[in-house]
């Protein structure tokens, strides 16, 4: 396992692609409301990532139709914006987003409310984004990746929630995904050591029910979780400094 660690200038166009990550994000979790639209929130999108002078990650990834992924209630992960799909109060809707700026990218992504939701629901977004800081946390250099992973899958179990299995975090920065794979789940004080300059894209994704997945309909992309329950995921891209994790995807 390869886990690449970056240069001095390389960190800069991560931090210069983290910040247009964070202000999209920021701009994004402005327009939800109900009666938009997932494709009206693509849009958007586009035009702050551009406007900013970055390349969306996700445009044409792996065959990937849209700028951002959208995934609503029992969607996991990369839900596919759609001009017909439209948000409605007690919904709760995941936005992921990657941008690049000179080959580098920066990838994070919030799950959040449309209107009011149920108090489970309520509860699963603050323990999937204190997961997500737990795993943070741990992103030391000297800890192990295990430690990671491990924090992750305690916060989340020990609020009878699931954290998802077929899909992890990675590490990221010339390429979208990179080594090492970071499950949301593991034992500590295992895996590789964690090393100043290593990268992470750290994204707990949490379940109310069973972590068992399946892909959508005839979807090829948007996962939903096996039993209806909902789902929220969070995320964040991190460097492993002399000092534990700075985030390179969150607003100053």
């Amino acid at each position: 396992m390869a886990i690449i660690i970056k240069s001095n200038r390389e960190l800069a166009y991560m931090k210069m692609a983290g910040k247009v990550v964070a202000k999209a994000l920021a701009e994004l979790k402005h327009a939800v409301k109900p009666n938009i639209t997932t494709l009206d929130l693509d849009i958007l999108a586009s035009k702050i990532i551009k406007d900013m002078g970055g390349i969306p990650s996700f445009k044409g990834y792996r065959g990937f139709p849209a700028n951002i992924c959208t995934s609503i209630n029992e969607e996991i992960v990369h839900g596919i914006p759609n001009k017909k799909r439209f948000l409605k109060e007690g919904d709760i809707i995941s936005i992921d987003l990657g941008v690049i700026i000179n080959n580098y990218h920066a990838d994070a992504a919030f799950t959040m409310p449309v209107g009011e939701v149920p108090p489970l629901i309520r509860k699963l977004l603050t323990v999937a984004e204190t997961a997500l800081l737990k795993g943070i946390e741990k992103a030391k250099k000297g800890n192990r990746l295990g430690d990671i992973s491990y924090a992750i899958q305690y916060e989340a179990e020990k609020n009878n929630f699931s954290v998802v299995r077929d899909f992890v975090g990675h590490g990221v920065g010339r390429n979208l995904h990179e080594e090492p794979q970071i499950p949301n789940y593991g034992t500590p004080h295992t895996g590789p050591v964690l090393q100043k300059g290593m990268t992470l894209a750290l994204e707990p994704m949490v379940n109310t029910g069973t972590y068992k997945v399946k892909f959508k309909n005839n979807d090829k992309w948007t996962v939903v979780t096996q039993d209806g329950g909902y789902s929220a995921h969070f995320e964040h891209s991190i460097v492993i400094t002399e000092n534990g994790a700075e985030i390179l995807t969150i607003q100053d």
